[in-house]
C-alpha cells in the first residue's frame, strides 16, 4: 500500500507578483496551462495504490486545492489534512503518518512530495518510486535524490554512500554550498540534490520521530488525539498543533536517523524556485528572449516577459525579468531573480495588500475581482459558483449595492429572502445582515459597489459560514 502525501503550503515569495500568500505557487499556471498542484496530484496518482491521495494544507487553500483535484482527477479518492498553522515539514509529515496508520496500518508506505515542484519525466520518477518503496518496505527511511545537472548553490545536497538494494546509503546531508563547493560536489559524482521527496512506512517515521525528537512526536500525538480524526477533511486541533515546536523533517529525522537511504533519479526535476526557472520553461527566440502573453521587444536580449492582461513593451534592455499582473509589475535582473523575496518582505512590513491578494481573489464560493479601489468607493465583480453560498455577514463601515449581470441570485437581507435576475439590483445598508446564494446550475455574476468610510476585508462579521471560516 503506497499513499502519496502531498505537502501544500508556503507563499512562494520568490515568484511574486504571481505567487502571493492568498494564491501561492502551487496554483500558478505554467507554460502548459497546468498548475503545479494539478500536475503534482496527477503524477502522484500514477504511483498510488487504490487511487488514494492525502494532501496536507491549510483551510485557506483547501477549497481551491479540492476543486483543482476534482478537475484534474475526478475519479480519485482525495483526502485532506488541514493544519491550523504552519509548523514546518516534521509535524506535517508526522500528522500525515497518523492518518495513514489509522486507516491503512503502520506498514502502509507514504510517498511525501511537495505540491509545487515540476517533474518532466514521469517514467523515470515512477521507476525511482518503485525502488524507494522496496527500501521503505524493508524499514529504510528513504528519499529521492535528484542527480544534479550543474553546480547549483540554491539547493541542499545529499552525499551518497554504499549501494543498498535499489539505492544508496546516505553518508550525509549538507547545506547549500558556495559556488566553489557546489562545483566540487558536481564533479565528484557523489552528491545529489535534496528534492524534498521521501518514502517510508507510517510506523517507521512515527518511531523515528519518537526516538529523535520526542517533544515533537508527543505534540503531534496530542494534536491528533484532540482532533476529529474520522472527519473529512481532518482539521487538526488549533491549540495543540500550534504548541508543537517547528522543525523540518531533514533536521528532525533524516540527518540523525540510522537506517536511511537515497534513490538517485534523473527525471527533469525543478523546484520552480525563481523567475529564472520559470523563464526556462519557455522557448527562446534568436536573441534569447522568452515571452508569455503579449509583448513587443525592440533591440532587447535575454529578457523574459510575462504579461497577463496588458501589452508589455521593452526597448534596448538585456538580461531582465519583467512580470506584469495588472495590479503590480516586477522588473529585475535575471541574475538577481532569487532576491524578489526582499520585495515581499518590504510589502509585508508596510502592510501592503499586494503581498497577500491579487486583483482576483478566490473564495470557496467562487471569486471576486476588484475593478476599482478608490477612497470613496470600491467596485468588485463577484462570480458565485453553482451551490456557492456567501457567509451570513454584516459590515460596520460600508454599504453595498448588488446588480446581477448574469444568472439568478438568491438574496437574504435581514429577515427578507428574495431572488434577483439579470438587470435587477438591491441595496444593503451598513449593519444589515445579508447573504448571497446560487441555487442554479450556472455561475452568478454580480457587480458590487461599496460605499462608506472603510472597505477592508476585515470589515466582515461572519455569523454563519458553510465553509467553516471564522
Amino acid at each position: 500500500m503506497l499513499i502519496p502525501v502531498i505537502l501544500s503550503g508556503g507563499a512562494g515569495t520568490r515568484l511574486w507578483p504571481v505567487s502571493r500568500r492568498a494564491h501561492p505557487k502551487p496554483f500558478m499556471r505554467l507554460a502548459d496551462g497546468q498548475t503545479l498542484a494539478s500536475s503534482t496530484v496527477a503524477r502522484a496518482l500514477k504511483v498510488a495504490t487504490n487511487n488514494v491521495t492525502l494532501t496536507v494544507t491549510g483551510r485557506d487553500y483547501y477549497f481551491l486545492t479540492r476543486d483543482l483535484y476534482r478537475e484534474t482527477a475526478p475519479e480519485a479518492d482525495h483526502h485532506f489534512l488541514l493544519e491550523p498553522v504552519g509548523r514546518n515539514t516534521a509535524p506535517a509529515i508526522g500528522a500525515a503518518a497518523h492518518w495513514v496508520a489509522d486507516r491503512f496500518g503502520s506498514d502502509a508506505l507514504m510517498l511525501v512530495m511537495p505540491a509545487d515542484h515540476l517533474i518532466r519525466d514521469q517514467a523515470a520518477f515512477s521507476q525511482a518510486v518503485d525502488s524507494a518503496a522496496e527500501l521503505a518496505a524493508a524499514g529504510w527511511l528513504t528519499c529521492l535524490g535528484v542527480s544534479p545537472t550543474h553546480a547549483e548553490t540554491g539547493y541542499g545536497y545529499i552525499r551518497s554512500g554504499e549501494t543498498t538494494g535499489g539505492g544508496k546509503e546516505i553518508a550525509a546531508f549538507v547545506e547549500k554550498p558556495d559556488a566553489e563547493t557546489a562545483q566540487r560536489y558536481f564533479e565528484s559524482g557523489q552528491y545529489l540534490w535534496n528534492g524534498g521527496m521521501f518514502c517510508f512506512s507510517a510506523g517507521a517515521i512515527l518511531s523515528a520521530l519518537e526516538d529523535l525528537v520526542p517533544d515533537i512526536a508527543q505534540g503531534i500525538d496530542r494534536a491528533w488525539q484532540s482532533s476529529a480524526c474520522d472527519a473529512e477533511p481532518v482539521e487538526l486541533d488549533g491549540d495543540a498543533f500550534a504548541a508543537i515546536r517547528p522543525d523540518s523533517i531533514d533536521f528532525a529525522v533524516m540527518e540523525k536517523a540510522r537506517q536511511r537511504a537515497v534513490v538517485p533519479v534523473s527525471c527533469g526535476w525543478s523546484d520552480i524556485g525563481s523567475w529564472q526557472a520559470i523563464s526556462e520553461l519557455y522557448e527562446g527566440d534568436a536573441l534569447g528572449n522568452r515571452v508569455k502573453g503579449e509583448a513587443v521587444l525592440v533591440e532587447s536580449t535575454n529578457t523574459f516577459v510575462q504579461g497577463e492582461q496588458r501589452l508589455v513593451a521593452a526597448v534596448g534592455v538585456d538580461n531582465l525579468v519583467i512580470v506584469d499582473t495588472g495590479d503590480a509589475v516586477l522588473v529585475a535582473s535575471r541574475d538577481r531573480a532569487q532576491e524578489v523575496k526582499a520585495v515581499v518582505d518590504e510589502l509585508q512590513r508596510t502592510d501592503h495588500e499586494s503581498a497577500t491578494f491579487h486583483r482576483t481573489v478566490h473564495r470557496p464560493w467562487g471569486s471576486y475581482t476588484v475593478l476599482e479601489d478608490a477612497k470613496d468607493c470600491k467596485v468588485k465583480r463577484l462570480v458565485v459558483k453553482p451551490g456557492g453560498v456567501l457567509s451570513l455577514q454584516r459590515h460596520q463601515h460600508r454599504s453595498e449595492h448588488w446588480t446581477v449581470v448574469s444568472g439568478r441570485a438568491t438574496v437574504r437581507i435581514e429577515e427578507r429572502d428574495f431572488e434577483l435576475s439579470p438587470g435587477e439590483a438591491t441595496w444593503i445598508q451598513a449593519g444589515q445582515l445579508h447573504r448571497l446564494e446560487n441555487h442554479a446550475d450556472d455561475d452568478v455574476h454580480i457587480i458590487e459597489v461599496q460605499t462608506g468610510t472603510y472597505f477592508g476585508e476585515d470589515d466582515i462579521e461572519r455569523l454563519e459560514d458553510v465553509y467553516g471560516r471564522k
